[in-house]
């Protein structure tokens, strides 16, 4: 099948690796180039995710747009992957009828077969199975597009925290082999990547075996800084109840090991965090944080808050704020509970008004963005090392990099800096991004 395909991401990181890999299995298996937008496209795909009912409202927004483009052009082919596609199934076609395919995240690899049975049935196809990792062994070779790359190192999760749809629309944990692992990282390095992400929805959780014996995160983050050309290691999400002595003695001995920290807390109240079903206390989250910061006193700490969980009283709020104010987060993202389909706490009793979450929300909000200012400000003046990702998003005279803590830099500078390191000067803070001023380049 030849023609243009559009993809349409949504969520996480784990589904912009899965886009991407998608759009390489279909440029390789069935001759097709990227269409600018679905007007242009033959297939539309879109990449769903199931982690907020916000998104899944969007999903299904944009399926009543295509349902109109597909009526002007029947021949159109509409693909749904992702999480909402693994939680809903069979359900999609049956609520949207002009849908041709459905997909899960772990049977992405099939989407051209899946399409070809279609044309050929003319009957929709679904397959949202849990081949654990046969997917890795069906993609295309990986394609470096930039200095910077995403790399999954596992899937699925086996935590079943209370609110959490991803155990059961990815499955359960399943890490790949640390021989493919390495092996993509080192192709991606010879291709001119300098900064990896390591990807997983507890990424930490990875276990495997090096030479014959178990290896654990730790481990392998050792083994990809030894890789060749790679001077910058990422990685997201962590779990508190995985984060080991062992991956915070990482942080003091590897220098790529970027000094950024996304590690997701969700509530300071032990009562909530219980009912969460989260592993840990806020004590023992405290504890991990003072270590880090013990091995990485420059650390850039960022976090997730769910505000409003069902049974959150007013005290159990006071003590998340207790906590994000005695921490420190340099960036956080918090939200209002949203209750998914399946999970346990969909069936708890939740007594707290809209009102009283949007106050506690906005609170607490207040507070993270503060403490993001105030470290964005604490840069200025002094010299960050920046990745150059190519020119910025606001304005095209301009370059944009993001510097090891994490943080977005705009600047003057030449074109030709794209995909390498350059010192910058911080002079100013905006919203949500820095300004600099190129000190020199490498």
């Amino acid at each position: 099948m030849a023609g243009k395909f559009f993809i349409r991401t949504f969520g996480c990181q784990m589904n912009e690796y899965d886009s991407a890999k998608i759009a390489g299995l279909l440029a390789e298996r069935s001759g097709m180039t990227g269409a600018d937008t679905p007007q242009d496209a033959d297939l539309v795909v879109l990449n769903t995710c199931s982690v907020r009912e916000k998104a899944q409202h969007k999903v299904f927004s944009d399926l009543g747009l295509l349902k109109r483009l597909k009526q002007q052009r029947p021949e159109l082919m509409i693909a749904v992957g992702g999480c909402l596609a693994s939680q809903e199934g069979g359900a999609i076609v049956t609520r949207a009828p002009h849908v041709d395919v459905v997909f899960g995240p772990q049977t992405l690899h099939r989407l051209p077969e899946l399409l070809e049975r279609r044309r050929a049935g003319g009957r929709p196809q679904v397959d949202v199975s849990f081949p654990e990792i046969e997917k890795f062994d069906r993609l295309p070779e990986p394609k470096a597009s930039g200095a910077s790359a995403l790399v999954s190192i596992m899937e699925g999760c086996s935590k079943y925290c209370s609110f959490c749809v991803v155990p059961y629309t990815r499955g359960r944990e399943v890490s790949r082999p640390f021989d493919e692992v390495i092996a993509e990282i080192a192709a991606l390095a010879g291709q001119g990547v300098k900064e990896v992400t390591l990807l997983g929805q507890n990424v930490n959780a990875w276990r495997g075996e090096i030479d014959r014996e178990p290896a654990d995160y730790a481990e392998l983050l050792r083994y990809v800084a030894e890789v060749e050309g790679i001077e910058r290691i990422r990685y997201t999400t962590s779990h508190p109840r995985e984060f080991t002595q062992r991956l915070i003695d990482a942080h003091a001995d590897l220098p790529a090991l970027c000094s950024q920290v996304h590690l997701p807390v969700q509530s300071g109240s032990d009562r909530v965090l219980a009912a969460m079903k989260r592993g840990y206390s806020a004590l023992e989250y405290r504890s991990i944080i003072r270590r880090l910061r013990r091995a990485r006193p420059e650390l850039s700490l960022h976090s997730d808050f769910i505000v409003g969980f069902p049974g959150e009283n007013a005290a159990d709020f006071e003590a998340t704020l207790a906590l994000a104010a005695e921490l420190g987060f340099d960036g956080s993202y918090a939200f209002i509970y949203s209750p998914r389909p399946g999970t346990p706490a969909a069936e708890l009793p939740d007594n707290t008004t809209a009102a009283e979450k949007l106050e506690r929300l906005q609170r607490l909000n207040r507070l993270l963005e503060a403490q993001a200012l105030a470290a964005s400000q604490a840069m200025v003046g002094t010299v960050q090392r920046v990745l150059v990702e190519g020119p910025s998003a606001r304005r095209r005279d301009e370059l944009a990099g993001r510097t090891a803590n994490n943080r977005v830099v705009n600047f003057r500078g030449h074109a030709a800096l794209a995909n390498r390191f350059v010192e910058l000067r911080i002079t100013g803070v905006r919203s949500h991004t820095l300004r600099g001023e190129i000190e020199r380049a490498d």
